[in-house]
């Protein structure tokens, strides 16, 4: 499940949609669709498998769907193939209501085989057909759609985020959520919902996040919104400070290499408010040394890209703070049996703040008594507001499902906490510190300078391109990096680099100034990146495999910013 658009205006609907599906494609999707309710109670449907060029294309080539309020959706199939029929949205038998849903069903089987016996007949394969079907079941016994969509979301087990439609209320739609992200943004004259901020940064700054257990009912001039008591509650609004133009490409061919080019600024944003007067100021844990003072163990909890910055954490953190420290799939943390309590802290990594295992790791730790931190980039995501303390990487939108920017800044940020924690607790000499701080205050310059050279990346990319195999290797801080390289392509030993030339293998070395005469008459190709403190060298050295990795890419005829088979945020298990 992906991506979610809802609209509900004075203006026609799919031009809204299309452009917010449009936004939503990094995320990675099989298929996409739409759904407009007219004036008179009419409910039309388009969806389509295959890229949202192709559902354009049908929306082109028929009659237009006309309507003031619409959804739509672009879904990563979990249940049931990639085709039109298990495409979202989903319209019920009677054809009077139609729902997109992001999340998983638990139960639907058993849903789906009660009302079979009823005379419903289904055809699709997925799991969110039994939430349409089972809301006009419910609607067609009274005739109150809330009464029916909280009928459903009683009975449903699972993670939700959806919107409906339903052609007897052509001038609203009704979303709803539980453990999976959804928010509501405000216009003149318009409202929209959306699974993620960027589908509406072109329209409007001013959202509000949905909670667990809320249902909205959105029409364009009046939101309302609901707790699972049906009690009005009054949410708070937030303004979204991200720039339209940091989702567009603004001139470069892809979004993964205009993220690339934006990591000085990247850096910059996340580190100089932070240093102060030569010292490392984190004013989200004024409480440090408290927080700090019975921790004997810390966990890094991420997925994905997120999980080699905790890799990289757990080398460099143990090194500072003389603390076991154990970097963990969030995937596989809850199995694990971790030793939890409140002599443990929980970090959690996440670029969007709603990958659902992330979110269930963090939900554990805090029943078990541990404190929870989190690095996040979106501001108001579910991690963030249920962390006992977040610190935001403010990184910006990051469209290419290829992670680069992200990946960076939270990797800074999390040695800068590690520095920060070290002075706190008196655990690191002044002018070690003092070294890291001028290091870090230099990054975004030396990050810089190896942008300044991407002729050699693309040079180095068009030798070894159609090559089958790359292994990346690496000791201690490089191993946490070699992970980070060898997935984006999907350093540094010497005797390393022998022992696989004499096996035939071609060798890229990625060194620093200090060794490029030492490694350089080993290898074949030399990426080179400037000085800079030993725990800090994989913020700069990752930068060149980032660029390798989009010039083999590139060569190879991949389609960059939307990988095969990988989405940007995971939000199912």
């Amino acid at each position: 499940m992906c991506g979610i658009i809802g609209f509900t205006g004075r203006t026609e609907a799919v031009p809204k949609l299309l452009d917010g599906l449009e936004r939503l494609e990094y995320r990675g999707y099989d298929s996409a669709g739409v759904a407009v309710v007219s004036e008179n109670g009419r409910l039309q449907v388009k969806k389509s498998k295959g890229r949202l060029s192709v559902l354009r294309e049908l929306l082109d080539s028929q009659q237009p769907l006309s309507g003031n309020v619409g959804i739509g959706h672009t879904r990563w199939a979990t249940h049931g193939e990639p085709n039109d029929t298990n495409a979202h949205p989903h319209v019920g038998q009677e054809g009077k209501i139609a729902v997109v849903h992001n999340g998983i069903i638990e139960n639907y089987q058993e849903i789906k085989q009660s009302l079979i016996r009823k005379g419903i007949t289904f055809s699709s394969d997925t799991d969110t057909e039994v939430i349409v079907q089972l809301l006009e079941y419910y609607y067609k016994k009274n005739e109150n759609l809330m009464d029916a969509v909280y009928a459903v979301l009683n009975r449903i087990k699972g993670a939700y985020a959806m919107g409906i439609l339903c052609s007897d209320h052509p001038r609203q739609m009704i979303a709803a959520r539980k453990d999976a992200p959804l928010l509501i943004g405000y216009g003149k004259g318009e409202n929209y919902i959306a699974s993620d901020v960027t589908a509406l940064l072109s329209h409007t700054r001013t959202v509000t996040y949905m909670e667990d257990g809320e249902v909205a009912v959105i029409a364009a001039d009046q939101v309302q919104i609901f707790d699972r008591d049906r009690f009005q509650l009054e949410k708070e609004k937030h303004s979204i400070e991200w720039d339209v133009s940091a989702a567009e490409k603004c001139g470069y061919s892809h979004f993964m290499l205009k993220e690339i080019m934006e990591q000085p600024e990247a850096v910059r944003k996340t580190i100089s408010p932070r240093l102060v007067n030569r010292e490392i100021v984190l004013e989200e844990l004024n409480d440090a040394k408290e927080l700090m003072k019975n921790i004997s163990r810390i966990y890094i909890v991420a997925c994905g890209s997120a999980y080699h910055v905790g890799m990289v954490g757990k080398y460099a953190w143990e090194k500072l703070l003389h603390i076991p420290v154990e970097a963990c799939l969030a995937s596989e943390f809850r199995y694990s049996e971790p030793l939890l309590g409140e002599s443990s802290l929980v970090i959690v990594i996440s670029q969007s703040g709603e990958t659902l295992d992330s979110m269930a790791a963090l939900r554990e730790a805090k029943r078990k008594g541990s404190k929870v931190l989190s690095i996040v980039n979106v501001m108001g995501s579910s991690i963030a507001r249920e962390s006992d303390y977040v610190l935001y990487t403010w990184a910006g939108p990051e469209i290419a499902v290829a992670t680069t920017k992200a990946y960076t800044t939270q990797m800074v940020l999390l040695l800068m906490l590690g520095n920060y924690l070290t002075k706190q607790l008196n655990r690191i000499e002044q002018d070690e510190y003092a070294a890291i701080i001028r290091e870090l205050q230099s990054l975004p310059e030396k990050i810089s300078v190896i942008l300044n050279n991407l002729e050699h990346y693309q040079k180095t990319a068009a030798n070894y391109f159609n090559h089958n195999s790359i292994f990346y290797i690496g000791r201690n801080l490089d191993y946490a990096l070699g992970l980070e390289g060898s997935l984006k392509l999907k350093e540094k030993s010497l005797s390393n680099i022998v022992e696989v030339k004499s096996r035939g293998a071609e060798v890229i070395a990625l060194t620093t100034e200090l060794t490029v005469n030492q490694i350089g008459s080993q290898a074949s190709e030399m990426f080179v990146i400037p000085k800079t403190h030993l725990l800090l060298q994989p913020v700069l050295g990752v930068i060149p495999l980032q660029l390798f990795a989009y010039y083999v890419a590139l060569n190879r005829g991949c389609d960059i910013d939307k990988p095969r088979n990988l989405a940007k945020s995971v939000t199912v298990e």
